[in-house]
């Protein structure tokens, strides 16, 4: 049953937003672990300007005390996001929990190279942690790609809906239809898997480098399942 209120705001896209406080002294290692795997893949593109992704099994070819660190954050932020976006949907406030990581791998971005829009399958939640880019002031600076320079664009669930779409003053709440996050080593970006989203083109004196995650969470004990299929 809908309360009676002169507005609903239905369906919500959450997104969250965490800090790495561990970010200065592991994301530099990181790097040049991740940078040293590149070098050594038979896959990778022999040109090093283009855009390269790892194959998603870091949590299996990856054994040190700062990358522990760092899935250990990513965890917990995810928890932390999930039991705020369920608020109210979950049959109880802050029920057990387990979450499966389902793959994790890191790409890297310079001379304009971008990841083109996609969604996230076989999974409920992603994220976005930035290990590596240019300094903020100096990546926002660039002469071509400007504010835009590697961020991440999220675009929302009624982006489709502008294309040939009538726009008048009564639904200018549609715009903006896309979110722009900028890379800041250190920050963590949870949103839900089926949220459309691309690595904007990066050029910069560092490589742009970022950790990706697929997650899906489950209860802890019992079904997943809360409500029976809606009869059609």
């Amino acid at each position: 049953m809908l309360t009676p209120t002169p507005l609903l705001a239905l369906w919500p896209t959450p997104l969250g937003l965490h800090r790495f406080a561990q970010a200065d002294s592991v994301n530099s290692l990181l790097a040049r672990v991740f940078q040293a795997m590149r070098a050594t893949d038979p896959n990778a593109p022999h040109d090093r300007r283009a855009f390269y992704a790892s194959g998603d099994d870091l949590l299996e070819r990856i054994r040190l005390p700062e990358w522990d660190a760092l899935v250990g954050f990513i965890v917990d932020s995810m928890r932390q996001t999930v039991v705020l976006a369920n608020q109210g949907a979950w049959p109880v406030a802050t029920p057990g929990l387990q979450i499966a990581l389902r793959g994790m791998w890191f790409q890297i971005a310079s001379q304009g190279s971008h990841h083109d829009v996609h969604t996230h399958g076989n999974c409920s939640w992603s994220g976005v942690y930035c290990l590596q880019v240019d300094p903020e002031a100096q990546r926002a600076a660039h002469p071509v790609l400007g504010a835009g320079n590697g961020v991440t664009r999220f675009y929302g669930p009624h982006f489709n809906h502008l294309g040939g779409a009538h726009m008048d003053f009564g639904n200018a709440y549609l715009l903006s239809p896309h979110l722009d996050v900028p890379p800041l080593p250190g920050q963590l970006v949870v949103f839900p898997s089926w949220l459309a989203h691309q690595a904007m083109p990066y050029a910069g004196e560092a490589e742009r480098i970022i950790v990706s995650f697929n997650a899906s969470v489950h209860a802890s004990s019992g079904s997943d399942q809360l409500h029976a299929y809606a009869d059609a």
